[in-house]
């Protein structure tokens, strides 16, 4: 049993990854090989990196993503890794794994690259997701060194602690701000008022507006934008350029944003990313690094041949219908 068969496994199934439907539809291997591989295995987000490193195009006006989502686990009971947290796509807290991920993004060519992960696992290793995230940022500077211009969070991301660290390497941020967050757009004439409750005049929408977030540093001020998302939602986007005047020019950048969306949607419909059903952590941490490098290469031939991750995966239905069709399997006849 090796990493490549496990990940091959995982790349054509379509609805099915577990373990005991890999052994039954696999000569090779039995049940309780694949099982004992994936419990001494150990794919680590060093293996992603390695794997995705040489398709990487890097550029100096790149974005780096972070944001994490909740793998279902829902029907669980004595998985590990699940704990009670809450999920942005339920809006509601539900049981499951929480993934942490950092995406790298060429707005050029509208390229984006998965080349980081960390599992939520406080009781494990004591670490927040933020925590996750300035861990990750760093190792992006100074180890990975891949050049980029600013990074994409959503508002939980946007804490004091991870915006000061953003600015302590000299990166740009663009991140957007609760509506209730407090903040001061008077120089200290008036008190600190909810975001969404500021006043706007006409240039100010195009240009927005200098502001100091309570609770930072004195005379530290950021620059605030409001942008319309749709006809139902507006962000309140925060950026310590304080050079950027543009409204417009702070929507496209933080239109990026949705690549780490993409890839969590991809993952979890195309490599089985939140179905395993092991109870062991060590299992459930090599099944998730496989899923990863398994969407990393559907990434790759999808950029190859000029096609969605979508269509590559329906092409394997599709050769499988045009096989039956050509010599059915099951003949039909009639009376």
């Amino acid at each position: 049993m090796t990493r490549l068969a496990y990940c091959q496994y995982l790349l054509v199934s379509q609805i099915n990854y577990t373990l005991t439907h890999f052994a039954d539809h696999c000569e090779s291997f039995s049940h309780d090989a694949i099982n004992r591989y994936l419990r001494r295995e150990r794919i680590t987000p060093r293996v992603v990196w390695d794997n995705v490193q040489a398709d990487i195009v890097p550029t100096p006006s790149g974005y780096l993503l972070f944001d994490d989502t909740v793998l279902d686990k829902d029907y669980s009971h004595k998985i590990e890794l699940v704990r009670r947290q809450w999920s942005g796509n339920e809006k509601a807290v539900v049981k499951g794994i929480g993934a942490v991920t950092c995406v790298y993004v060429n707005p050029e060519s509208d390229q984006f690259w998965l080349i980081d992960f960390r599992l939520y696992d406080p009781d494990g290793d004591g670490k927040t997701k933020l925590d996750h995230a300035r861990e990750m940022l760093a190792n992006v500077v100074h180890h990975k060194r891949l050049p980029f211009h600013a990074v994409l969070m959503d508002t939980w991301y946007a804490a004091k602690d991870v915006l000061l660290f953003i600015e302590s390497l000299g990166k740009v941020y663009y991140c957007p701000l609760k509506n209730n967050r407090l903040v001061d757009d008077s120089a200290g004439e008036r008190p600190y008022q909810h975001v969404d409750s500021l006043e706007w005049d006409c240039a100010e929408r195009d240009r927005g507006k200098t502001v100091k977030i309570k609770g930072f540093p004195k005379d530290h001020k950021v620059r605030l934008f409001r942008v319309e998302v749709s006809t139902h939602r507006t962000d309140w986007v925060v950026t310590n350029d304080l050079s950027q005047d543009s409204t417009e020019a702070t929507r496209l950048a933080c239109g990026f944003r949705w690549k780490i969306e993409q890839l969590h949607r991809e993952g979890k419909q195309l490599t089985g990313l939140e179905r395993c059903q092991c109870r062991k952590a060590r299992i459930q941490r090599n099944h998730i690094g496989c899923a990863f490098l398994v969407w990393i290469r559907l990434k790759h031939l999808a950029t190859q041949t000029g096609q969605t991750v979508y269509q590559l995966k329906q092409g394997l239905l599709d050769d499988y219908l045009v096989q039956q069709l050509r010599k059915p399997s099951l003949e039909m006849v009639l009376a």
